[in-house]
């Protein structure tokens, strides 16, 4: 998840709906329809009505100046975690690199192999081809939030690099640290659900975490993460981690964890991947 802006758009006024003519046709499921549909507008929404907006346009587009950056920074196999629609891995596939997207929504993991590269339809707390292997993981776009527990992430982070691996993670613009319960809404009205439709029925409320890069630091530091290097780039933050060189007893896996935007779903049996 994106955390680029920090609350909705200033042009989004009292009186102002963000419903568009061009807007995807929303069903039960607005994260796949926003998917399809290269667009928003889609929302992380707290109990309280505050709204942080996606930015589906960008993860649907074609990798930029930025994202490249950060690939350049990539070593080894890469697995990106939360991959959505895929214009990191299909990036690293045109470049020739080993990547691996996986993603909970069987819409982004199949727009993923669509632009050809290769993801598989599962959660990253569940078991994974290449655990111990990778040389570096992708945890952008907001998605050092999975789960809502940013701690338990970085620790199954390492359980899936090879020592001394090297994780990447795009932290919020703002010194924050934060565990909330959200939804996923589509277009919103002035009282924050679409004009006519109960936002219920789209998707149960999950735990979502949002951390500015001193929080990373503070959490990664605890874990036993050496930092590699921060920047920020077009508005952007990251911080790029090395896992321990020798590993410890790993402890079990947070099975109820989530990723991207949506509940742990059972993983697709007949998605095919390389080992890493």
């Amino acid at each position: 998840m994106s955390t680029a802006h920090e609350a909705v758009r200033a042009s989004t006024g009292p009186g102002r709906h963000l419903l568009d003519v061009c807007a995807p046709s929303w069903g039960d499921d607005p994260y796949a329809d926003a998917l399809r549909a290269g667009r928003g507008p889609l929302f992380l929404r707290r109990a309280d009505g505050w709204l942080l907006p996606l930015d589906v346009e960008r993860w649907c587009a074609h990798a930029d100046a930025t994202d490249l950056d950060v690939l350049e920074r990539c070593e080894g196999a890469v697995l990106d975690i939360g991959c959505g629609p895929g214009r990191l891995v299909a990036a690293l596939a045109a470049r020739g690199r080993h990547a691996l997207g996986i993603d909970v929504s069987r819409a982004a993991v199949a727009h993923t192999t669509g632009l050809g590269g290769q993801a598989l339809h599962r959660s990253v707390f569940e078991p994974l081809p290449g655990e111990g292997r990778w040389g570096t993981a992708l945890l952008l776009d907001g998605n050092i939030g999975i789960g809502g527990d940013p701690s338990a992430l970085l620790e199954r982070a390492a359980e899936l690099l090879t020592p001394g691996g090297l994780l990447i993670a795009e932290t919020a613009s703002v010194d924050i640290d934060e565990r909330v319960d959200v939804r996923l809404v589509p277009a919103v009205g002035p009282h924050g659900a679409r004009e006519g439709v109960d936002e219920t029925a789209y998707e149960r409320p999950f735990p979502w975490a949002r951390l500015g890069t001193p929080a990373l630091l503070r959490r990664a530091g605890r874990a036993g993460w050496r930092v590699s290097g921060q920047w920020t780039a077009d508005g952007r933050s990251f911080v790029a981690l090395r896992s321990r060189s020798t590993r410890s007893s790993p402890e079990p896996a947070n099975s109820t964890a989530v990723i991207s935007s949506h509940r742990v779903r059972k993983p697709s049996p007949d998605t095919p991947v390389a080992d890493a």
